[in-house]
């Protein structure tokens, strides 16, 4: 006769065997029906999507993603990481987490990442703004300069003082880009009417962009532009009574008496249909000089940009603003010449135009228009 206490260690044993066998089997099962882990797919973003601005326009398309792919794909993010030697450190960190594509959300990123890239070849490398790519480093973009050279018709059309405020963030292709558009949109409007820029050298600090707007203010402007990312220079604008234009994301509820419109970033379109390539082996850095966005460049058309609604303006304005949104739509080149720089001088050609290389490496001018001297 068996010890009880043997005998009751055997039925343990044999429990366990049997669950030992029985999740052997279900993992075979799984790998037979091709059950695979989902894709990890990894966000770095410069601020927090509390700014209302930039970083809550890629936040929004992140849980677009997480929405349309549901379990085969896991997202994270890494929020305030500011540009230069710690975006590396976090780029790294999030491929050895097993992220298989990697998303920078800013301009700065763009050297950090090139060089993380180089050690996780099996890793897709997604730069948004930039214009360096590598073997598994990609790079995509927004056309903004198409909702800035709509601003720039409103603004021409509705200042009474002639005198428009702008902020620019720091001096890169894509900020003379959509300086310059708003520049030819305002004059096509207003020959008469001047932009005074002030660099804020930031993309994100509510504090200066503020400080940017008072001057600005001071100094007679009356409607207010932008191409940093918190909604203070509205802010400001709402309380000065004046006019100005939201960036990246809606920002009206912050000035719903100052806002004309806002050029609002979907981001979603290009993360779905990277991902997607990704998943179905298709991925690739995409055609193209390196020193253009030339994987993925697109604007109004493909939904890539979205104009809010036109208000707080009358109504010929606004009939003009739709003209020219869909103009833009349909094709029109905003940088077709006859257009001079600040000093009187033919930048680009009459029947000419810049295309897409021009625009990453011919359009550092002020056009005709804006004030001053470029940053040096």
């Amino acid at each position: 006769m068996k010890n009880p206490m043997l005998k009751s260690m055997e039925l343990r044993m044999r429990k366990l065997l049997r669950l030992i066998l029985m999740s052997t089997a279900a993992l075979a099962m799984s790998a037979s029906l091709g059950v695979a882990e989902p894709l990890k797919v990894g966000f770095l973003y410069l601020t927090t999507p509390g700014d209302h601005g930039w970083t809550y326009a890629h936040e929004k398309a992140r849980q677009k993603v997480q929405a349309h792919f549901g379990d085969k794909v896991k997202t994270t993010f890494v929020e305030n990481v500011p540009e230069g030697p710690d975006a590396e450190r976090v780029v790294r960190e999030l491929a050895r987490q097993g992220n298989k594509v990697i998303f920078g959300t800013s301009f700065g990123y763009m050297d950090p990442m090139l060089k993380v890239s180089k050690d996780f070849p099996d890793v897709h490398f997604e730069h948004i703004t930039g214009y360096k790519r590598s073997k598994n480093m990609a790079t995509g973009n927004i056309r903004f300069y198409e909702g800035r050279y709509v601003q720039g018709i409103v603004a021409g059309m509705m200042t009474k003082t002639n005198k428009i405020g702008y902020i620019a963030p720091f001096p890169i292709p894509e900020a003379y880009q959509g300086l310059n558009a708003f520049a030819i949109g305002m004059r096509e409007a207003n020959p008469k009417a001047e932009i005074m820029v002030i660099w804020a050298n930031t993309w994100a600090d509510p504090v200066k962009e503020a400080d940017a707007a008072k001057v600005l203010v001071a100094q007679g402007a009356d409607i207010m532009a932008q191409h940093t990312d918190t909604p203070a220079m509205l802010q400001t604008a709402e309380k000065a009574g004046i006019h100005g234009f939201g960036q990246a994301s809606d920002m009206k509820s912050f000035a719903p008496n100052a806002q004309l419109f806002s050029s609002v970033n979907d981001w979603s379109h290009y993360y779905i249909a990277k991902i997607q390539q990704v998943i179905d082996g298709s991925w690739s850095t995409g055609d193209g000089p390196d020193h253009w966005a030339g994987n993925t460049w697109k604007g109004m058309a493909d939904g890539y940009l979205v104009l809010t609604p036109f208000e707080n303006m009358p109504a010929n304005v606004k009939a003009a603003a739709e003209d020219a949104a869909a103009r833009v739509k349909a094709g029109h080149n905003i940088f077709t010449g006859p257009i001079k720089n600040n000093k009187g001088k033919i930048v680009i050609k009459n029947g000419e135009s810049f295309h897409d290389g021009n625009l990453w490496q011919d359009i550092f001018f002020y056009a005709e228009g804006i004030q001053g001297e470029m940053p040096g």
